[in-house]
């Protein structure tokens, strides 16, 4: 089915995604994963291209896109690559920065967005804790006031570009006894005095993403480093996690289909006694079937961000999107290393990749548990 999500504009952006993957991304991607990072040169050069500050304002350096489709459109490209890239690029750019945008001073603006929208500075979002997982109001990180500053303490475990960022957002307790109203939201700069890096995560899948533990140690700054009001971080969170959950969808939708596209060719030129295994009969049902569940979960994703970009995205409709299209991703790519038998279980195969990629969208940006619970509880139950 034609979609009908974007126009002139957003193709032409879409373009200019595309040739800065092919350029700069692509030729590299074997070492990326070798070494476990993608590169800040990456970075920079998606800076040049103007690719990093579609959330940020033409007076702070970025291209203010004011458009999210814009923003749809690089999630797209990049989840076509591989989900690590896009897991970067969408932390810093889609996640994080709109925090500095929307609560900042204009202090804090001048001080870090164009920098940003460089990939001078790197973001990064700390929110999870080893005791708390999707659960946000039981974080444990707390900032004690002492004069005229916060001394902080404690630490943030499954930090996307944790291990490379130059700046992350972090949330800590201010109000213990508030429990969920006493969350406030820090800007930490990582070469603060107290701040420290664990050991670069070994995860299952993503292996070009950098993940790491943070660890605050009397880390002391001032209220120049608080990001909006304090006591009031949690529901900054919870106004921010929709958009964020909706660019979980949009990469899940894009990385999964683009991954059945090439098993659908792989599928034509595969013979197994005397013919394409695409003409069997089961495995032709089976890919009409994934086409279609694809299909389906992009045409809501789609009217998701038309809602989003009109200001009228709800956070279970947000929370539907995220759970729906995470576990759509999964049993796709699931079918997808099947269907390469045991070319699937090599490595060097991108749909293996792919299938270990995907399995934690399952449980970040909120787990799929949570997502359910947040649309149980708006039925009433």
């Amino acid at each position: 089915m034609k979609r009908d999500l974007y126009d002139e504009d957003h193709e032409s952006f879409r373009a200019t995604v595309r040739e800065f993957v092919e350029r700069t991304v692509l030729p590299h991607v074997g070492e990326h994963a070798d070494d476990r990072l993608i590169p800040r040169e990456v970075w920079l050069e998606a800076g040049k291209q103007g690719l990093l500050g579609l959330e940020i304002p033409e007076a702070y350096g970025g291209s203010e896109a004011g458009d999210y489709r814009f923003n749809a459109v690089a999630s797209e490209e990049l989840s076509k690559v591989n989900a690590a890239l896009v897991s970067c690029w969408g932390i810093h750019s889609d996640v994080t920065a709109p925090y500095i945008v929307e609560l900042g001073t204009d202090e804090q603006k001048q001080r870090w967005l164009p920098s940003v929208a460089t990939g001078e500075t790197w973001l990064a979002i700390g929110m999870t804790e080893a005791s708390g997982g999707s659960d946000l109001a039981a974080l444990k990180t707390t900032a004690v006031r002492d004069g005229d500053s916060w001394v902080i303490n404690g630490s943030k475990t499954f930090i996307t570009n944790g291990y490379s960022a130059d700046l992350v957002l972090t949330a800590v307790r201010t109000s213990p006894e508030k429990k969920a109203r006493g969350i406030t939201l820090f800007a930490i700069p990582t070469d603060a005095e107290g701040f420290s890096r664990g050991r670069k995560l070994d995860k299952v899948g993503q292996e070009e993403s950098d993940t790491a533990e943070l660890f605050f140690e009397n880390l002391r700054l001032g209220d120049e480093y608080v990001i909006g009001e304090v006591d009031n971080g949690f529901i900054h969170m919870m106004r921010k996690l929709p958009q964020e959950r909706l660019g979980a969808a949009i990469s899940n939708v894009a990385h999964a289909r683009q991954i059945l596209l090439e098993t659908i060719e792989y599928a034509k030129e595969r013979r197994a006694f005397g013919s394409a295994i695409g003409s069997f009969q089961h495995n032709k049902f089976l890919l009409a079937d994934l086409v279609t569940r694809i299909e389906v979960a992009e045409a809501f994703v789609d009217k998701c961000v038309l809602a989003y970009t009109a200001g009228e995205l709800t956070a279970v409709d947000a929370a539907k999107a995220k759970w729906w299209t995470s576990q759509t991703q999964n049993d796709v790519l699931d079918h997808c290393v099947q269907l390469h038998g045991g070319y699937g279980f090599m490595n060097e195969y991108r749909v293996a990749r792919a299938w270990r990629d995907a399995r934690v969208t399952k449980i970040w940006a909120g787990s799929n548990e949570i997502m359910k619970e947040l649309i149980g509880r708006d039925l009433g139950l």
